[in-house]
């Protein structure tokens, strides 16, 4: 299959970015079946949120 570089409209910050061919190669090799909704940025910031936000992962503090 060839890929082409898309244009995608970020879902939270409405900026348009570039789905490079590289990128949606990588996807593909990893089963992913969804182009990505966010950003470049706005994904890094959401990782982040989750990441530091109580992720209820086990911790032993007893």
């Amino acid at each position: 299959m060839s890929f082409q570089d898309k244009s995608i409209q970020c879902s939270d910050c409405r900026t348009t970015f570039t789905f490079s061919a590289g990128e949606q190669e990588f996807f593909q090799s990893k089963g992913f079946t969804n182009e990505p909704k966010r950003c470049p940025s706005c994904r890094r910031a959401n990782k982040a949120q989750r990441s530091g936000s109580g992720d209820y992962s086990y911790s032993s503090k007893e």
